[in-house]
């Protein structure tokens, strides 16, 4: 399984929300490309890194902070927020992203998501996010009336690198995952599945990898990391022993 610290940036800073409210986010670092430092000397291999700010606006609004992670760290990087159309997936592809994440666009526009995908192959992920059954739009500020396995299947077969789901209602809660819905949509499509959201400690990452089914190809950690519920050391040494 492969874990993704999570960057969450807004107005420049690194945070995190709670439920995905702007009006509730603790700031944790204020340079982002240090933070993401931090993490590489901790030893993980992959940066999840969501613009904020972009997500809200529907356009990337915090370039220059992306621009000092890509600068300051080798390891892959996976970034979301306010990516919708396809010259800005081609303009964070040729500043160094690894791989984009697309959501809005996702419920909106699924042929260009699958235009992308056949474009940049395995370069781009789509991100499910969830409220109450329903995948969330614009930040999450917004609903739309798909189920998660509903949209994820429209993706089938594109070429699409992977399913980031997070349960929005879990977010920055440190509530424990959904290992329950992040599985059945797991086991309902051949996509590899990210789990992200309520990830409160090491136990919910051996929960995820020994669950039957399809196996689930990774988690993003966010703000137990950041509170030290959770030590990088520890949770690699868990994730890796368990991929072996």
């Amino acid at each position: 399984m492969i874990l993704y610290p999570a960057i969450d940036l807004k107005d420049g800073q690194c945070v995190r929300l709670l439920h995905g409210d702007m009006d509730k986010a603790t700031v944790f670092n204020a340079s982002p490309a240090d933070q993401a430092g931090q993490f590489v000397k901790d030893g993980f291999e992959w940066l999840h890194v969501v613009d904020l700010n972009g997500a809200m606006q529907g356009e990337s609004m915090n370039a220059e902070a992306v621009n000092a992670i890509l600068n300051s760290v080798s390891i892959p990087v996976q970034l979301g927020g306010g990516i919708r159309n396809m010259k800005a997936v081609e303009r964070w592809i040729e500043a160094g992203v690894s791989r984009v994440i697309l959501g809005t666009i996702a419920v909106r526009d699924p042929e260009l998501v699958k235009a992308a995908a056949r474009r940049w192959p395995e370069q781009i992920a789509v991100a499910v996010d969830v409220r109450d059954g329903k995948v969330a739009v614009d930040g999450w500020t917004g609903a739309s009336n798909l189920d998660p396995i509903e949209l994820s299947k429209r993706f089938e077969d594109a070429g699409v690198a992977a399913l980031i789901v997070t349960d929005i209602g879990r977010d920055g809660a440190m509530t424990g995952v959904n290992v329950d819905a992040v599985g059945a949509l797991a086991d309902a499509v051949s996509i590899p599945v990210i789990a992200s959201g309520g990830i409160a400690s090491v136990e919910d990452i051996r929960l995820l990898q020994a669950r039957p089914g399809v196996r689930i190809a990774g988690a993003v950690l966010g703000r137990s990391l950041y509170s030290g519920a959770i030590r990088p050391s520890e949770v690699l040494a868990i994730a890796s022993r368990k991929a072996a």
